[in-house]
């Protein structure tokens, strides 16, 4: 999910955006570790001692922050359902604010002295690649709930993420416009300036290449264009079944509503950027991204029981609305202690081993693991429909 910003946190999503509007809760001190003092080895006494690093201050705090805040409701959970082994979850997290350097001397700190059996973080991509280096030399088990930059997971067989890299959403819209839409052609906008967009392009034009379908045209625009009416009338052109936007929503809303003046009736496909389009576009013009299809970590608007009842108590606990960011947080935590428990033991070995061969169900979906440590799992399709986000499926490529 890319975010807007150099510390791209994981797959270029949208839902960062509109978590930037949102105020900031639970902290914590400056550096302060949140635990209950225990010393001495991670899972030794009644306690399992499990690491954290996330931005909790400075520019990235906000993703941080929703991190933090999904981890701590998935401990609370699993604390009061007796813990893991028989023993309670002492999760220990250092604001590490966004910086390489602190997240590696917190890490530090987290395995020398706090003695942690694993590790969940970072948040975004820098400072995950910093701490990943250091874990694989410590082969201690690692999460990353958020970070998508594909080199973090290369760096040690103990290093795993939680969430989908970039180019896998690419592959998976374009298996869906086959599969499920049985579109056969289709055209590409995106930005060439942005790496989200070209990676997710990149997928997109070779997954549809091997699934039969045709990429007519292929169009591009450099940061801060808002006249794409050139790029559009090529496409017009070719009348392609599907149009893919790879990018996120305030290009979206104007590609949009431009296509909509040319005419253009193809059907429009996109990725977690899309995510706060519809309050991007007056109601006027709404009708220009009804219809569309784009695909992300979760869905809000899920049936799911589980995901409800965690936005409800997310919002109760902390008076805000839960992201993405929060989800994968939570399922994170829901993952390394499912895997603690199918080891029968806190070993890191033990534990990177039942990591490799999970099968998770989170709130994001059901999940296993690839040869690379990255997830293999559903994407949640939604559908604009009438101005309103609508939940369609979890869908697997």
């Amino acid at each position: 999910m890319g975010v807007q910003n150099d510390e791209k946190a994981f797959f270029g999503n949208g839902f960062g955006g509109s978590m930037l509007m949102t105020a900031m809760v639970g902290c914590g001190g400056d550096n302060a570790a949140q635990n209950d003092g225990n010393t001495g080895n991670g899972a030794t006494g009644d306690t399992i001692k499990i690491g954290g690093l996330a931005p909790l201050t400075g520019d990235v705090s906000v993703y941080g922050v929703a991190v933090d805040n999904g981890i701590k409701l998935a401990v609370e959970e699993i604390n009061a359902d007796g813990g893991i082994l028989g023993k309670q979850i002492d999760y220990i997290v250092y604001d590490e604010k966004g910086d390489a350097t602190e997240a590696v001397n917190a890490y530090n700190k987290l395995v020398q002295s706090d003695k942690v059996v694993a590790v969940i973080g970072d948040v975004t991509s820098k400072p995950t690649l910093a701490v990943a280096q250091q874990a694989a030399k410590d082969k201690i088990p690692m999460i990353t709930a958020t970070g998508t930059a594909e080199n973090i997971t290369e760096t040690g067989d103990n290093i795993f993420r939680a969430c989908f890299i970039d180019p896998f959403q690419g592959e998976l819209m374009a298996s869906y416009a086959s599969k499920k839409l049985e579109k056969k052609t289709a055209a590409i906008i995106y930005n060439i300036s942005d790496d989200y967009s070209k990676g997710l392009y990149e997928a997109f034009e070779a997954a549809s290449k091997d699934l039969g379908i045709e990429v007519v045209q292929v169009e591009g625009y450099g940061k801060g264009t808002v006249d794409f009416k050139a790029q559009l009338t090529n496409i017009k052109s070719k009348n392609p079944d599907v149009i893919f936007l790879p990018v996120y929503y305030q290009d979206v809303a104007l590609i949009a509503v431009q296509a909509k003046e040319l005419g253009i009736e193809a059907q429009f496909l996109g990725a977690d950027g899309w995510d706060g389009v519809t309050g991007q576009v007056d109601a006027s013009n709404m009708d220009a991204v009804n219809g569309a299809y784009f695909c992300s970590q979760y869905s809000a608007q899920s049936d799911d029981p589980n995901m409800q009842a965690f936005l409800e108590k997310y919002k109760e606990t902390y008076g805000m609305d839960a992201s993405q960011f929060s989800v994968l947080g939570y399922d994170a935590m829901k993952m390394l202690a499912q895997a603690i428990t199918e080891a029968g033991s806190t070993d890191s070995a033990a534990v990177t081993e039942a990591l490799a061969g999970i099968d998770f169900t989170g709130l994001t979906g059901h999940m296993t693991f690839d040869e690379n440590r990255n997830p293999v799992k559903s994407a949640a399709i939604t559908q604009i429909e009438n101005g309103e986000y609508q939940f369609i499926e979890f869908y697997e490529k």
